[in-house]
Parts: structure tokens; sequence; C-alpha cells
């Protein structure tokens, strides 16, 4: 079992920055992928950036790359994810999740059905 606790999110202007954390706990942090997700009113969750285990693999998703950065320090427990350049349409709830290492999960990492825990969201506003 995993318990994943956001922190971080808030209101800020366009072109401003936000760092999301989240805290994980009941596991070895490194023994779990941790992907960061995100859901406005009315949309299905989607996918935004994903970090191995061990964090030497990172993925995006296009709208993000370049902007967002995924990263963990598994030494706190606890699994980051920079965003820089917001723009309105990244107004969501933001959620971290995590996946038990699994040799297929490289393959399905975007899938929301890839995480067997999840965080209970932070809210992100993005003003224009």
């Amino acid at each position: 079992q995993v318990e994943l606790v956001e922190s971080g999110g808030g209101l800020v202007q366009t072109g401003g920055s936000l760092r999301l954390s989240c805290a994980a706990s009941g596991r070895t942090f490194s023994s779990v992928h941790m992907g960061w997700f995100r859901q406005a009113p009315g949309s299905e969750r989607q996918f935004v950036a994903a970090i191995t285990g061990g964090g030497g693999r990172q993925y995006y998703h296009p709208s993000v790359k370049g902007r967002f950065t995924v990263s963990r320090d598994n030494a706190k427990s606890t699994g980051y994810l920079q965003m820089n350049s917001l723009k309105f349409e990244d107004t969501a709830v933001y959620y971290c999740a995590a996946a038990p290492l699994r040799s297929d999960w490289n393959g399905y990492y975007y899938q929301p059905s890839a995480y067997d825990y999840w965080g209970q969201g932070t809210q992100v506003t993005v003003s224009s």
C-alpha cells in the first residue's frame, strides 16, 4: 500500500511557475514508478508526466514538454512536478500516482490504469 499526498497547487498568472510535490509513505519509494495526471472540469484524466522508480527515465505529454520537469528524491520519498511558462489551459486538478515496478509499465505509463495508487489531487489555476 502507498499513500500519496500532493501539495503546491494554487493560483498563478499566465507565464508563471509552480512546483507540485507528492509525498509518499507506506512503501519504499524507489520501488514504484510515479506519474502525474491532470483533470479539468468535464474532461477525462490526462497524462502529464512520468518518471521511473530510479529516476533515470522521464516521459512527458507533448503539450508540456519543455515547460514541465518531473523529478523525484527517493531519499525523501517525494516526487516533484516543476511547471514553468504556465498557460491558461494548464488549469486543472493535478494528481500524482504510483505503480509498482513492472516490466510492462514503460508501455503503459500514459494510461491511468497503469497506476495502483493515487493522491487526492491539488488544484492549479492559471489566470489569463
